[in-house]
């Protein structure tokens, strides 16, 4: 139980970090607030022409008498638009990055060569596109997972009761999970860790990556909110790979001099 608080606190870490290097921070909004504008079109798309999508795709429903048809093609509509919210926000942590891929590279290694007590950072020694390519492959795998495990969510959530209370709460774990395993992968991905070995690398301390990624999940169902707590969640992400890496970082006290100590020191 010990871990879940000390993944609150990576996240509450990496929020404090960007906020202290305002640059990095603005950069990093960039990739969130496109993907933001594109998921917000497509939704409002959705709501606008869901029910006309509805009804031509259910052709053998246009003879059923009222209420009926009203009752079925609303039902699939309401459950259209929230399998499309569902797949939003599993979803928007992977376009984002993929966006941002260089913007997040940039930060996490920022991040790393700040906290490092040699003031170094791990390279990739890989090209962008060759970056990009790895990640996007990356992206795709667990977003398959996390729409499997999204569609068994769903269907559980028609039990009465349990679908009502205990899934929800598995939902925000298994989300939190998924959102973890992407923001970590910036930074392990540069040491040269493949899919494979990130996902038994989370496994191994699950309560540590629910500390992080369910606070997370919840706040991420505010895409808005979104948008400015990525930054700091790839900065805490990259705080906490170096954690299961087994690598060495600084107190938190050195990390929390302002710059304009750090700049007086220079110049004495």
């Amino acid at each position: 139980m010990h871990d879940l608080g000390v993944g609150l606190r990576y996240l509450l870490r990496g929020q404090r970090w960007v906020t202290r290097h305002g640059k990095q921070f603005g950069f990093g909004l960039i990739p969130g607030l496109i993907t933001l504008v594109l998921y917000a079109a497509a939704l409002t798309a959705l709501a606008l022409w869901g029910t006309d999508f509805t009804a031509w795709a259910t052709p053998f429903a246009d003879d059923w008498s009222s209420p009926w048809l009203g009752l079925f093609r609303g039902f699939l509509t309401a459950v259209l638009f929230a399998l499309a919210l569902l797949l939003s926000v599993v979803t928007f942590t992977a376009v984002t990055l993929l966006l941002g891929q260089p913007f997040y590279e940039n930060l996490s290694e920022k991040v790393d060569r700040d906290v490092s007590p040699d003031g170094t950072a791990p390279e990739s020694g890989l090209p962008l596109w060759r970056e990009l390519l790895i990640s996007a492959r990356d992206s795709l795998r667990i977003v398959a997972r996390a729409l499997v495990w999204g569609v068994l969510l769903f269907a559980l959530g028609f039990i009465p009761f349990v679908g009502q209370t205990v899934v929800p709460v598995i939902g925000f774990f298994v989300t939190g999970f998924f959102l973890t395993e992407e923001l970590t992968g910036v930074a392990l991905q540069r040491r040269g860790a493949v899919l494979r070995d990130r996902l038994t690398l989370l496994r191994s301390r699950k309560m540590l990556i629910w500390g992080f990624g369910t606070p997370l999940a919840v706040a991420f169902l505010v895409p808005f909110v979104a948008v400015f707590l990525m930054p700091g969640a790839v900065a805490g992400a990259t705080l906490m790979a170096r954690d299961l890496m087994g690598e060495e970082t600084r107190e938190e006290e050195d990390e929390g001099e302002d710059e304009g100590e750090q700049a007086g020191r220079v110049s004495r």
